[in-house]
């Protein structure tokens, strides 16, 4: 069986925080065909350059500005600058995803990635009246050729679902979008990977950009081409891979997140530590009350050191054929949580969080980490106020029937992302004691 290992990284600019404390990282090598990440010792550039790791699919990070972009927390007053830049390198196909806040407020940012005269922005009952508006005078601004519809779904998770998806189709055809137009994903993850999905069946392939406006989907969801909906019997079981031409964070959209949606969202950030960035996941334990606290350098740092990790593996393996696979840490048991508890009962976060407490413990029953891991993984996700365990309306038998369809299955064999070695090491694998999975889910669950 192969099993395919993912080490730590530190994909990161040089980057200076609030007040005058600085985190520097160094680089990874590309990753050969069984998926081993190792780390060479040299490599390193100013915030101010460029730095290109000499492979075949490297990953280009660049700053267009020497200071941290910074959150304004003030929804009143907008602080606009040249974005931070993460590229995802897929050949002809690669795409910038620039953060950075008041970027709603820079129109040339989005003008240079509509290339036909018609743009649909698709979004949701939340989030249209707060930043709809703005999105299409950045779309229009300057760009009197461009005409702009909308499509406003209804918010949440259930109701990501092909009759939700049917109306956006309905909105592109009636109003006459052409193979040129632009789809526009301006929400959180469930809008996302919707508009994505639409974007990839409309006229067999449309362009679409990704403004999210969640820290779920700036730091996760928007980046990689992941599209897709829900189906009854299982989460994200309908979609396609399919990139956006760009994707623009504007940290200011956080200045309206309800607390425990940015909760949710720091369940993804923790994850990258966990599987691949150890020096990460230690600056998250001395961090976490500024990111709860919405500490702006804070969250501009987590954002973009998150897209640097995700922007590296998707260019190593864009079609989750190996070490993509890693960075679904606790999905496996996460998503069993949703489809069996209810789509939307949890957040996807929420659910996430307690699907990595149940993968690290089946690590640890396997011998595969230490206690002392499991112990600051606990930690940490009760610092996020986030949950440590499974609703107590879970059993063993809703997490073996969910789980016995789960994406991650090969011929009927279910692989799943456990941590194994020090802490930023785990494997994908099938390659695994049966009784420690009876184990860990008995542990969890009362029946």
């Amino acid at each position: 069986m192969a099993t395919s290992f993912c080490t730590k990284n530190a994909l990161s600019l040089s980057t200076t925080y609030h007040h005058h404390h600085t985190c520097t990282n160094s680089f990874l090598k590309p990753i050969s065909r069984d998926f081993l990440v190792s780390f060479p010792k040299s490599g390193s550039f100013s915030s101010l350059g460029r730095f290109e790791l000499n492979a075949s699919r490297s990953l280009r990070v660049s700053a267009a500005s020497s200071a941290t972009p910074v959150v304004d927390q003030s929804p009143s007053k907008t602080t606009s600058g040249a974005p931070t830049i993460v590229e995802v390198d897929l050949g002809n196909r690669s795409y910038p995803i620039y953060i950075g806040s008041g970027l709603l407020d820079q129109p040339e940012l989005l003008h240079r990635h509509v290339h036909g005269k018609k743009v649909l922005v698709v979004t949701n009952t939340t989030i249209a009246p707060l930043y709809l508006d703005k999105t299409i005078s950045a779309l229009t601004d300057g760009n009197p050729n461009v005409t702009v519809e909308s499509v406003i779904l209804p918010d949440g998770e259930k109701y990501k679902n092909m009759e939700t998806l049917m109306k956006v189709f309905d909105k592109a055809i009636e109003t006459r979008m052409d193979r040129r137009c632009t789809f526009v994903a301006l929400g959180g993850g469930v809008i996302g990977d919707m508009c994505g999905y639409a974007a990839a069946a409309y006229l067999r392939g449309v362009n679409f950009i990704q403004i999210p406006t969640t820290v779920m989907a700036q730091v996760d969801s928007s980046v990689g081409g992941k599209t897709g909906i829900n189906h009854p019997l299982g989460k994200n079981m309908i979609g396609a891979f399919y990139q956006p031409q760009c994707v623009l964070i504007d940290t200011n959209t956080l200045n309206t997140l309800p607390d425990r949606e940015l909760a949710s969202g720091l369940a993804e950030v923790i994850k990258y530590g966990l599987i691949r960035d150890a020096e990460f996941f230690g600056w998250q334990e001395k961090n976490m009350p500024a990111l709860l606290a919405r500490d702006p350098s804070a969250f501009a740092y987590a954002i973009k050191r998150s897209c640097e990790n995700k922007a590296e593996v998707v260019s190593q393996d864009e079609k989750e054929s190996g070490v993509r696979a890693t960075l679904n840490l606790g999905h496996t048991f996460g998503h069993a949580i949703e489809t069996g508890f209810g789509y939307g009962q949890w957040l996807h976060g929420e659910a996430v969080a307690a699907g990595m407490v149940m993968a690290v413990d089946m690590s640890y029953r396997l011998g595969w980490i230490e206690d002392s891991l499991v112990k600051r993984v606990d930690r940490i996700l009760k610092q996020a106020k986030l949950p440590t365990a499974p609703p107590e309306i879970m059993t063993v038998e809703m997490f073996k029937s969910v789980m016995a369809v789960d994406k991650k299955v090969a011929d009927g064999l279910l692989r799943l992302i456990l941590l194994k070695g020090p802490l930023g090491n785990c494997v994908f694998t099938g390659d695994y004691d049966r009784k420690a999975l009876d184990e860990t889910l008995h542990a969890f669950c009362k029946s």
